[in-house]
C-alpha cells in the first residue's frame, strides 16, 4: 500500500510565507477584461461597470497582488492611450493576440477595480517597442505627487492621490522570439539595468522584477538568467519564472509527476542567481517571482485558428481552457512546491484570473462560476499563510513514463502563529492506490483537528460548468488523532487540507 510519514515541528521553520505567493494576473487578452472583470450593462455590474459576481469570487480567493496589463500584450502597450477621458482614448491593434484593444478599460479602471478586489497592482512596463523614457513617464504618472507633467496629468484625470504601485516588471518574456521587440540576453540586460537605475532614482521605494526565461524549455535557459543578471543584479529585487503544464499525452500518472520538473527549474534559477551573487561578491540575495504559472493546453488548437483566421476582434474567446479534475490536482501539487521554496520564492501569479486559463469563468450575459482549479488555490490562499515549516516526509515512490522515484504523497505544513493553527496540505498522486498517511504533530501540544477538507474523484476528466459543480470540496471525519499522531487514508488522486488548532 502507498504510505507516507510526516514529522511536523514548530521549531523547524523554513521561512515566512510572502502572501504575494497567491497572486494572479489580468492581461488584456480574450475575455479577461471585457466580459470578464468589466461589463457595463451586465445585471451584476456596479457603477463602474465592474461585474460584482466576479468581484465576489476574486475576493473569496483573497488575491493580494495582480499583474497587469500583460504578458505579451505589454510589449506593444501605449499606456497613455488607456488613461484620461474615455472618449479621447485611441483604439490600438494588439499584435500579441491579434485583437483590437478599445482602451475603454485602462490603468485608472484597473486601479479602481483592484482596490475593490482588496488587491494591489504588479505593473509591467513596455521594454519591447518602448523603453526607459516611457517607463519613467508611467512611473511618474502612477507614483509621484510632484507638480510635474505626468503627475499633474494624473490629477487632471481626477486621481489626486498617487497609486503608489510598489512592484514593477521590467518587460515580459524578452527572450521569446514571439515577443514584440524581442531582445538578446545582452541587449535586454543592458536595457533592464538602465531602466531599473532610472526608475529607482525617481522612486526608491519600488521593487523591480527582471525577466527570466519564458519557460524551462527555452534553448537559452539558464544562460539567459546568468547573462542578464550580470547587468541587472545590483538594481533589481526579483527574477521572474514562467512555466505552464499540460497533459497532451493523456497520461495522468506522468502529468502528476511534472512537479519534479518544476523543482529542477526552481533549483536551477536559484543556483544561477547565487552564482552571479558569488561572482559579484555581493551580500544581496535575489529572490524569485513565479509570475506566470498554470495548466495550459486544452484550447491551444482553437486559439491558433481564431487568431489566424479571425484577427482584430474585440475580446474574442481565447485561451478558455476548461479545467478537469486532474488539472486541479496538479495545481495543488504546484502550490505545495511553491510553499516548500518559501525561503526564495516570494511572489507568484496564477495566470490568469478570469476567463483566460483561469479559475473563474463568466457567461457574457449570465453568471460566473468556479473551475476545478479554484479550490486548491482557495485553500492555499486561505490557510497557507504564516511560516512554512521544514517538515520531514518519508513516502513510498513509483515511476511514471518520463519520471523516476515519484513520491506517492507530496506534502507541506504551514504554521500560522497569529491564529495558533497549523495546516498540512497533501496530495496523493498515486493513480492506483489509496495511501496511508501519518503525521507526527506532537510539538503542537493540545491541538485538535479543526477541519479536514478534500477533493476526491475517480473521474480525472470531470469538469465544472455554469450548470453546476461536479468537483467541489468535501469534509472528512475518518481520521484519528491520538497522542499527537494523526492518521488517515488518503484517496488516490486526491487533494487534502488538514487543519489543526487549539
Amino acid at each position: 500500500m502507498a504510505k507516507a510519514k510526516m514529522i511536523v515541528d514548530k521549531d523547524f521553520k523554513l521561512a515566512k510565507i510572502d502572501k504575494r505567493i497567491y497572486g494572479s494576473f489580468i492581461e488584456h487578452l480574450g475575455r479577461a477584461v471585457y466580459n470578464g472583470i468589466y461589463q457595463p450593462g451586465h445585471p451584476s455590474a456596479d457603477e463602474d461597470g465592474f461585474r460584482k459576481d466576479v468581484l465576489e469570487l476574486v475576493k473569496e480567493l483573497d488575491v493580494p497582488i495582480i499583474r497587469y496589463p500583460g504578458g505579451n500584450f505589454v510589449s506593444n502597450f501605449f499606456w497613455e492611450d488607456s488613461v484620461g477621458p474615455k472618449g479621447e482614448r485611441k483604439p490600438r491593434l494588439d499584435l500579441a493576440w491579434r485583437t483590437l484593444e478599445t482602451n475603454e478599460f485602462g490603468l485608472g479602471e484597473f486601479a479602481k477595480w483592484t482596490k475593490k478586489a482588496n488587491s494591489e497592482i504588479m505593473m509591467a512596463v513596455n521594454l519591447g517597442t518602448r523603453g526607459i523614457a516611457d517607463a519613467l513617464n508611467l512611473l511618474e504618472y502612477c507614483n509621484l505627487d510632484t507638480n510635474s507633467y505626468y503627475s499633474d496629468l494624473r490629477k487632471s484625470h481626477g486621481v489626486k492621490e498617487p497609486y503608489n504601485i510598489k512592484t514593477w516588471c521590467l518587460g515580459n518574456e524578452m527572450d521569446g522570439p514571439w515577443q514584440m521587440g524581442h531582445k538578446t540576453a545582452t541587449e535586454y540586460g543592458r536595457l533592464a539595468a538602465e531602466t531599473a537605475k532610472a526608475m529607482k532614482t525617481m522612486d526608491s521605494s519600488i521593487e523591480l522584477v527582471s525577466c527570466g526565461s519564458s519557460n524551462v524549455e527555452m534553448p537559452t535557459f539558464p544562460e539567459w538568467e546568468a547573462t542578464t543578471l550580470e547587468e541587472t543584479y545590483d538594481y533589481v529585487d526579483y527574477i521572474s519564472l514562467h512555466n505552464y503544464y499540460g497533459n497532451a499525452e493523456n497520461d495522468t500518472e506522468d502529468f502528476f509527476a511534472k512537479t519534479q520538473d518544476l523543482e529542477r527549474f526552481i533549483h536551477t534559477v536559484i543556483a544561477t542567481c547565487d552564482y552571479v551573487k558569488a561572482k559579484k561578491r555581493s551580500k544581496k540575495t535575489l529572490n524569485l517571482s513565479f509570475d506566470e504559472w498554470n495548466v495550459w493546453f486544452h484550447a491551444m488548437a482553437s486559439d491558433n485558428e481564431e487568431m489566424e483566421k479571425r484577427p482584430w476582434q474585440i475580446a474574442p474567446h481565447l485561451l478558455e481552457d476548461i479545467y478537469d479534475y486532474e488539472d486541479a490536482i496538479l495545481v495543488g501539487l504546484i502550490l505545495i512546491t511553491f510553499l516548500k521554496h518559501a525561503d526564495r520564492l516570494k511572489m507568484a501569479c496564477l495566470a490568469q484570473l478570469v476567463n483566460v486559463i483561469a479559475p473563474i469563468m463568466t457567461e457574457n450575459d449570465g453568471g460566473a462560476w468556479k473551475q476545478t482549479i479554484y479550490y486548491p488555490f482557495l485553500h492555499a490562499s486561505k490557510y497557507g499563510r504564516g511560516i512554512a515549516l521544514q517538515s520531514v516526509v518519508n513516502s513510498t515512490k513509483h515511476d511514471s513514463a518520463k519520471h523516476e522515484d515519484v513520491t506517492d504523497i507530496e506534502s507541506v505544513a504551514v504554521y500560522n502563529e497569529e491564529k495558533d493553527e497549523v495546516t498540512i496540505f497533501a496530495v496523493n498522486r498515486n493513480i492506483k492506490e489509496d495511501a496511508l498517511f501519518e503525521a507526527d504533530v506532537r510539538s503542537f501540544e493540545g491541538y485538535r483537528v479543526l477541519e479536514y477538507i478534500a477533493l476526491e474523484n475517480d473521474d480525472m476528466k470531470i469538469v465544472n460548468s455554469i450548470t453546476g459543480e461536479k468537483v467541489s470540496p468535501i469534509g472528512r471525519t475518518d481520521y484519528e488523532l491520538k497522542d499527537g499522531i494523526f492518521t488517515t487514508t488518503m484517496k488516490k488522486c486526491s487533494w487534502n487540507v488538514i487543519r489543526f488548532g487549539k
